[in-house]
């Protein structure tokens, strides 16, 4: 009587306690190790703030996830199970985007290659800043800097902005009682990745023209590709079911990628604000980390785990954004068909 009163069968109690367990046990690791890390280079006040944010965050994860577990449950099962539909949509988006012009998909490698044209055209040959000095004081091209920044900066741009309106450019698909519409905001994304894709090779290329040989810190890019692609997919869950009852939203998420930019070392390095109190700031911004990672891959050689509090904050914040992002996602998705 209990189980269909709880709607839980007994295994799936069992499977409840053994995932929240090891909820409880990764917590608890995670927390002794925010408290044992210590970085003699670091400021002391720095490091405090740094462990008090982890632990804020650590537990407000720890709380959701376990006081909404069945909830949060229900996404990752919807896209596990419609993984073959997802790829097979994401295919067809990405064509459909530039159906019918002559370059086709060429188009989508345009705008990018453009404007990293133009800021090295300005900053390069006509202001002067062939080369940044870097934190351990090497010297480095100025355009090589440049594109390791901006080319995980149009990932998160086009992605963030496409699944947004996956709702709104589906809406005959979210009218559908027998479609999962969760699917919509990650064909998106997936699209938006295949053009990423292609500018992280077009990194590469540039790299190694400057003189950085290929090294075994570049398959890093996989894991800070997959961390961003997480992090936008939480965000958009949230941005895609908020903007079909407020669509002035889009606008507003445009303005906020323009100010981002320059909120994020992108066009700048951040150690010119060491003595600065917006460096903690800047730090907070989860994009800093992905940006930041994809330099210490390619030329800077330094592995993800070096940087533990940017790490685990990172991580945290992730998975805090997904957890939010399904809630919202899962308590409107009711009204979106008498909406759209």
């Amino acid at each position: 009587m209990n189980s269909k009163k709880n709607g839980l069968s007994p295994a799936q109690k069992k499977r409840k306690r053994h995932i929240l367990t090891a909820v409880f046990v990764a917590a608890a690791f995670l927390g002794l190790l925010i408290a044992l890390h210590n970085n003699p280079l670091d400021d002391s006040g720095t490091v405090r703030l740094k462990k008090i944010c982890g632990y804020l965050l650590l537990g407000t994860s720890v709380v959701l996830i376990c006081g909404t577990y069945d909830k949060l449950l229900v996404l990752p099962k919807e896209l596990w199970q419609s993984r073959r539909l997802i790829w097979r949509l994401a295919k067809n988006d990405f064509r459909k985007r530039y159906a019918g012009s002559i370059f086709g998909a060429v188009w989508a490698m345009i705008p990018p290659i453009v404007t990293v044209i133009m800021y090295w055209v300005v900053f390069d040959r006509i202001f002067g800043q062939h080369t940044i000095q870097l934190a351990n004081g090497e010297e480095l091209p100025y355009v090589v800097f440049l594109t390791a920044g901006l080319v995980p900066w149009f990932f998160f741009s086009d992605a963030l902005n496409s699944g947004t309106a996956s709702l709104l450019e589906y809406n005959y698909l979210v009218k559908k009682v027998v479609f999962k519409i969760s699917v919509l905001p990650i064909i998106k994304i997936i699209a938006a990745l295949f053009t990423h894709l292609f500018f992280t090779a077009i990194l590469l290329v540039i790299a190694v023209i400057a003189g950085y040989e290929p090294s075994i810190y570049w398959i890093q890019l996989i894991y800070y590709t997959a961390a961003e692609f997480l992090f936008v997919l939480g965000l958009c869950y949230a941005t895609c079911a908020i903007t079909v009852f407020f669509r002035d939203l889009q606008q507003i998420i445009g303005i906020v990628l323009q100010v981002g930019m320059w909120a994020t070392p992108i066009l700048w390095d951040i150690n010119m604000l060491q003595n600065s109190p917006w460096i903690v700031l800047i730090k907070m911004n989860p994009m800093t980390y992905i940006v930041n990672g994809y330099r210490n891959a390619i030329f800077e050689k330094q592995w993800f785990w070096y940087h533990f509090y940017s790490s685990t904050y990172f991580w945290m914040a992730t998975i805090l954004m997904f957890c939010i992002g399904s809630l919202i996602f899962k308590k409107l998705k009711v009204a979106f068909a008498d909406v759209l």
